[in-house]
């Protein structure tokens, strides 16, 4: 199915599970810890500069944000991991993300993002534990490729090998959403993932 990324308006922040939308069409939803990276990679992705919000602030998103585009919901998760999180915060956090998952909807692929520059955290390698056991389609997007230099990205692509251990059936993309880089092969699996 392909996707005019170019018809893309902004639908609704939900704070909590009662408020997200009817499942009444097809998904594709961004996961990633706080500054990671997704408003920007959602941005790149719609050829936008600013439909979804991007922050300096790590732990500024905390809502699930749907994006009609062309007919699908691209829907940005809420970071996690930020540290400065208050408990209650963090519980808020858990309670919309478990609800949005619980919920029979038109899910069709996550994307999974990672900092490049970094290990995966705690919390990284329980998303994709969860979402491997939970039998969802992922992708591992790697952000801020744009960040390090070349012989760094090498680096950083090697020590992934062993840092994603369990996961080398899951494709992994190297992207940029200040530059763009990567995003042509992200749309080539969104578009997988709608045909299936």
């Amino acid at each position: 199915m392909e996707i005019n990324y170019n018809k893309a308006d902004f639908f609704m922040s939900c704070g909590s599970a009662k408020q997200l939308p009817l499942p009444d069409r097809a998904e594709i939803a961004f996961s990633g810890r706080s500054n990671v990276g997704k408003s920007s990679l959602i941005n790149a992705l719609l050829n936008r500069k600013s439909l979804a919000r991007v922050s300096g602030v790590p732990g500024k998103t905390v809502t699930v944000n749907f994006y009609k585009v062309d007919g699908i919901y691209l829907v940005d998760l809420p970071g996690y991991g930020y540290a400065k999180a208050a408990r209650d915060e963090k519980r808020r956090w858990s309670e919309l993300v478990d609800g949005y998952f619980a919920f029979k909807r038109g899910l069709r692929l996550v994307v999974q993002l990672i900092d490049c520059r970094h290990a995966p955290s705690a919390d990284d390698m329980m998303m994709l534990d969860y979402l491997r056991q939970s039998g969802r389609d992922f992708v591992i997007a790697l952000t801020k490729t744009d960040k390090l230099k070349k012989t760094e990205l090498l680096t950083r692509r090697a020590a992934f090998d062993t840092e994603l251990v369990g996961y080398e059936d899951i494709p992994r993309l190297e992207l940029s959403g200040r530059s763009g880089a990567g995003i042509d092969v992200l749309k080539k699996y969104i578009c997988e993932a709608l045909d299936r």
